[in-house]
């Protein structure tokens, strides 16, 4: 029997992980301190990493630690008690993209599988095949591959070898982001985790005899040269399932919780209805739209994605007003505030894998139990009666507009 499509969630911090889990992540990827590409996130002390793992483990979801940088010679002597301390910590997979350190985890971590990272470019049955021969157990195959050559890639190698591919987030300019304009414009290098996203920025010509007059780069105003489409394939995770995808894999360790909510949650709906053979519910599309994104492309999958994208600027329909830390079973329940929002607002729940339900608020008080009107504090505890009964970790949220 083939194994069960895996749902891959990022992991920045420890709400972003409670978010995955609560949401229906098969599993999550996240970082220690060391040797990890999103030096910005928060990322995980070696404690905080431990608990990650016990809390994954015990609802039945695997962890699989990055250490997708390229180490330099001074940096090596590092690597082997990280690679113990990841093993005995009992984490499930490293993702690499460098040929010494998958040596490093065989010898280091024997008992880690080895996920290749994009990073190093996987695009072939050629390289994957002399992966899996090194002792790689999964390939997070380069965001460029088509998906009639992922068909062939899973013809042409072994059925133990595990196929990763993105299939929702951020874009790359640059082939499986292998990138030196950052390292060049700022001295941030992108390959160490320190990305500083030039290709988002609005450029200009500047003639050299002509200093401080800056002319647009095209005749329609579009300056953004660089700048990427976001990639979502909710509405084609059959087609990927047909060709041999082992592992569906969410970017963003770097955005909010409430991004790791909604966008596993609309991925787990749409998961499980194309493994059973399912119509996907269109209220899962519109979930991925009520992110903060870019405009969605299915990226290189069906040819050419027309990836450029000719504006800076990020959209979203929604905002998280609050998130449930308890409630009992009449629906009382305690939030914490993240956006202010008024008595009176129309608000919606999103259940950890549930659907979404408005309601209007009518009464809240604060911790207190004093009345109030709005929520002007940061964080501050708010009690109130919700609807329905609703599990702790459910967004609420309001709208920008009425959609």
């Amino acid at each position: 029997m083939a194994e069960k499509p895996e749902l891959l969630s990022p992991a920045g911090d420890r709400e972003r992980l409670l978010m995955a889990l609560r949401y229906g992540a098969d599993a999550v990827y996240l970082a220690g301190r060391q040797f990890g590409m999103r030096s910005a996130a928060v990322n995980f002390t070696d404690e905080g990493l431990r608990e990650a793992v016990k809390l994954s483990h015990a609802r039945g979801a695997k962890v699989y630690v990055t250490c997708n940088t390229l180490p330099r010679e001074e940096e090596l002597k590092a690597l082997p008690p990280y690679l113990e301390f990841l093993q005995d910590a009992g984490v499930d997979g490293l993702i690499i993209a460098d040929l010494g350190v998958m040596e490093l985890a065989k010898r280091h971590a024997p008992r880690v599988a080895r996920h290749v990272s994009t990073q190093l470019g996987v695009i072939n049955s050629a390289t994957a095949n002399v992966l899996f021969d090194m002792g790689a157990d999964t390939v997070v195959l380069a965001r460029e591959t088509p998906l009639e050559d992922i068909r062939k890639i899973r013809a042409n190698t072994p059925k133990e070898l595990r196929i990763e591919a993105f299939v929702h987030g951020a874009m790359c300019v640059s082939f499986s982001g292998r990138c030196l304009l950052s390292n060049y414009l700022t001295g941030r290098d992108a390959n160490r985790g320190q990305c500083a996203q030039p290709c988002r920025w609005k450029y200009h010509l500047v003639e050299e005899k002509r200093p401080g007059q800056y002319f647009e780069i095209s005749e329609d105003g579009g300056t953004h040269i660089l700048n990427s489409h976001d990639m979502c394939m909710i509405e084609h995770l059959p087609e990927l399932i047909e060709a041999g995808v082992s592992s569906f894999k969410i970017e963003g360790r770097m955005k909010s919780a409430y991004y790791t909510a909604v966008v596993t949650n609309a991925y787990r709906h749409a998961l499980d209805a194309a493994i059973h053979g399912e119509a996907l519910d269109p209220i899962w599309v519109e979930e991925t739209d009520k992110l903060s994104h870019r405009p969605y492309s299915t990226g290189f999958y069906f040819g050419q994605p027309g990836e450029y994208y000719g504006e800076e600027s990020y959209f979203t329909r929604t905002d998280v007003a609050a998130v449930v830390e308890r409630c009992d079973d009449e629906g009382n329940a305690v939030l914490t505030q993240r956006n202010k929002f008024y008595r009176g607002d129309e608000l919606e729940l999103l259940p950890p894998q549930g659907r979404p339900l408005k309601f209007r608020v009518e009464h809240m008080t604060d911790a207190e139990g004093n009345e109030i009107e709005d929520t002007r504090r940061a964080m501050m505890e708010i009690h109130m009666r919700l609807p329905v009964p609703v599990p702790e970790l459910t967004v609420v949220r309001k709208y920008r507009e009425t959609p």
